[in-house]
């Protein structure tokens, strides 16, 4: 089962990737300073790429990150797909 981490806010994308068999943590902005937040984790759903929301910059992570921003569930979930082949 595949670990995603889906930002607070996005409980209907939450709820759909739960549906669709993934194990789903919901994180805050708050979570993302810790350094190793994102390991352990197959993919993050967040909104705000273009803000820095997840102050990672200046960090390499090997996490695909999902911007949800204008995207449905379903879109969502193979763009998911998509990035864990």
């Amino acid at each position: 089962m595949k670990n995603i981490a889906v930002q607070k806010g996005l409980s209907h994308v939450a709820a759909y990737l739960k549906n669709a068999g993934y194990r789903v943590f919901e994180f805050d902005t708050s979570q993302k300073n810790h350094g190793d937040f994102f390991d352990g984790f197959d993919a993050v759903v967040l909104t705000g790429l273009d803000d820095d929301v997840t102050g990672i910059q200046n960090t390499r992570v090997n996490v695909p990150f999902i911007e949800a921003s204008g995207m449905t569930p379903e879109e969502i979930k193979d763009a998911i797909e998509r990035k864990l082949q």
